[in-house]
């Protein structure tokens, strides 16, 4: 397993940035290692909805099939899922003085054989929350 967080604060309310974020298809605005993501299914963005997401990990496109499983006024939590890892993005907003503290939690669960590489991994999925810490801020602050 890899457990990544990240924390900052964006000048605006949680209403906003909830409405934005629980369209997974942004996530290729705010997360620098998507290069695709597209819903499946239609309808308002409720529980249940899905994505298919295109990442790029250390030079190779990875796809996992995403669900929304928590939709919340102040959390938001997709589960994202393919053969070799089970992902669980979690976004918690709470309302601050001036906007909202925003903590951003990934964890991967690998599978198969696919755990023996997991503690191998981490420096790299560090590096990319530090490029989601850099990008999505700016882009939630310009919304």
């Amino acid at each position: 397993m890899v457990f990544v967080e990240r924390s900052f604060t964006i000048p605006r309310p949680p209403a906003v940035l909830i409405d934005y974020l629980k369209d997974f298809s942004r996530a290729q605005e705010w997360d620098p290692g998507t290069k695709t993501c597209e819903r499946l299914d239609g309808g308002p963005v409720r529980v249940g909805s899905t994505w298919r997401n295109v990442s790029e990990f250390r030079g190779r496109e990875t796809r996992l099939a995403y669900e929304l499983v928590r939709l919340d006024e102040d959390r938001l939590t997709f589960v994202g899922d393919n053969s070799t890892v089970t992902t669980t993005d979690d976004l918690l907003l709470v309302a601050v003085p001036g906007g909202t503290a925003l903590t951003y939690r990934a964890r991967l669960d690998f599978k198969g054989l696919f755990k023996l590489a997991a503690p191998f991994l981490g420096r790299e999925f560090n590096r990319l929350a530090d490029e989601v810490e850099r990008v999505m801020p700016q882009v939630l602050a310009n919304l």
